[in-house]
């Protein structure tokens, strides 16, 4: 199951869909309301489609990741294999903590503003959760927040980073461009397949 991230459609997923599907796998991408629809619906409504299904890899960019993470914090029992995470802010955005001290700017992370400021870095037991960041600095965060070290363009690479992550890997990417990167779908593909990446 692919879950998109902030400020995208479904159809963002598009690309690694069809990646993913020609190299066998059978990827279904669960859409929600990043900015109007409240956190916990769209943590609901992940839990209510992973819980009937078989067992299953969850691939999440961004804020789509910590969907999944807050959906298996929930229900530990979500019969899930492997949660591959896309420039995920597991230790919270830095970028969405400067833009929440301004009543204007806070209305562009909408409703899940809370969840991106704090991350998740409480991770599943059982549950396999790989990350892969990017190391190219192109992106929207940089115009509202000051960056220490590398960063995607949006999300810093520390912010990936939490104890107990199976594996963890940097590749050249912005943050958008995971999703269309070859190299993230040939990482992606590695974790779902081994519960590491390549080297």
């Amino acid at each position: 199951m692919l879950v998109h991230g902030l400020w995208m459609p479904p159809l963002a997923m598009r690309t690694l869909a069809a990646r993913l599907r020609s190299a066998g796998y059978e990827p279904a991408i669960f859409g929600y309301r990043s900015i109007v629809g409240s956190t916990r619906a769209a943590v609901d409504a992940v839990r209510d489609r992973l819980r009937h299904g078989p067992p299953t890899h969850v691939v999440g960019h961004s804020l789509g990741g910590l969907m999944a993470l807050e959906a298996l914090r929930a229900e530990p029992t979500l019969p899930v294999v492997r949660v591959a995470c896309l420039g995920t802010p597991l230790r919270g955005s830095g970028v969405a903590q400067v833009m929440s001290r301004n009543p204007l700017t806070t209305l562009y992370l909408g409703r899940s503003a809370a969840l991106l400021r704090s991350g998740c870095t409480w991770l599943p037991p059982g549950v396999e959760i790989g990350m892969v960041a990017g190391s190219r600095p192109r992106g929207l965060g940089a115009l509202v927040a000051r960056f220490d070290g590398v960063h995607d363009g949006t999300v810093q690479l520390d912010e990936t980073r939490v104890p107990g992550l199976a594996d963890h890997v940097l590749i050249d990417a912005s943050h958008s461009g995971l999703l269309v990167s070859r190299e993230a779908v040939r990482q992606v593909l590695a974790f779902l397949e081994s519960g590491a990446f390549l080297r």
